[in-house]
């Protein structure tokens, strides 16, 4: 009988262990023991890089917005084509577009020199994106960590996944509800376009469609920096998504959707007699509620499949599978 009661307790014992380990949960102390300096060397190189360009700032946010919605938040974004991967960066939603790139390799290389082969691409991307929120007076938050990095890429998933420019409401809170984030959620992570700037050609349509749910003197005002001729040059004209307080992460974004200033579709449809018009009147009133917010979903959005324990691989070069 305690022979049977032994091999029982151990048999119980093994269970939890293995459920310990397949239940791998990510941890803002994650690296404390095996690099306490990851955090200071990372925040050190994203400083810089804002405070050489401001845009910056949103296309590390933006970076890894596109990354968690792909395979989860993976690093399977940096990830350069080659004969085994299709990258991620060739997608509709992400050519030409997503940015940053150089600043998160910057930022490993930083990181190897203190500890070599120990964090991960993915952490640094999450990283990166929280210094980068702060260093223009956004949130903070506690980034969680222990992601490992991905061997594959997935254009196709890109492609299908991620938001288009042209998305209506309910494509866009399907997109995010398949990724378990709620409509607020994402009226929230939208606001983050803030401190962002968009292509004329994303935007060209509403600013000429003298539509009943844009500003006329802000579609003028717009149609100044982005002809209505479609060609190369002109298509990757710049204009900030927020003409008001552009450099600043502010809920001004809210207040511009209320008066019929959103720039992109994607931007207005939030505010446009839907289910989110709410949310953006109360975001566009309380910036503490949206500040707060924002940073609740940052984590939330960084909690989407993360590779963690033997899963996936810590990339020395995050362009590439060593």
């Amino acid at each position: 009988m305690a022979h049977c009661t032994s091999s029982i307790i151990s048999f119980i014992v093994t269970l939890l262990l293995l459920g310990a380990i397949c239940d791998a949960q990510l941890s803002s102390t994650f690296y404390d023991n095996t690099c306490p300096d990851a955090l200071s060397t990372i925040r050190t190189v994203i400083r810089s890089a804002v405070s050489k360009e401001r845009r910056m700032a949103a296309s590390l946010i933006r970076l890894h917005f596109h990354d968690c919605f792909v395979q989860g938040c993976d690093a399977s974004i940096l990830l350069d084509d080659s004969t085994s991967i299709e990258s991620e960066k060739t997608a509709l939603q992400n050519v030409n577009s997503v940015r940053g790139f150089n600043v998160i390799d910057q930022a490993k290389s930083q990181v190897e020199k203190v500890c070599p082969g120990v964090v991960s691409c993915a952490d640094i991307v999450a990283i990166a994106a929280r210094d980068a929120s702060f260093a223009v007076g956004g949130p903070s938050w506690t980034v969680k960590l222990g992601r490992r990095d991905s061997t594959t890429a997935s254009k196709s998933l890109a492609t299908s996944d991620l938001p288009l420019f042209t998305d209506d409401l309910d494509t866009l809170i399907s997109r995010f509800d398949k990724k378990g984030l709620t409509a607020r959620d994402m009226v929230t992570l939208s606001g983050a376009h803030t401190i962002g700037q968009a292509q004329c050609f994303t935007f060209r349509d509403r600013i000429y469609n003298n539509a009943s749910n844009i500003d006329a003197g802000f579609a003028s005002t717009r149609q100044r920096g982005c002809p209505s001729l479609r060609n190369n040059d002109n298509d990757k004209k710049l204009a900030a998504l927020d003409l008001v307080t552009p450099n600043s992460f502010d809920n001004n974004y809210f207040k511009n959707l209320i008066q019929k200033k959103g720039l992109l579709q994607t931007d207005q449809v939030l505010f446009n007699g839907g289910s989110t018009d709410s949310i953006v009147s109360e975001y566009s009133k309380n910036p503490t509620t949206f500040k707060s917010d924002f940073a609740a979903a940052m984590i939330k959005m960084g909690d989407i499949e993360p590779l963690t324990g033997s899963a996936g691989i810590i990339r020395k070069i995050c362009s590439s599978i060593n």
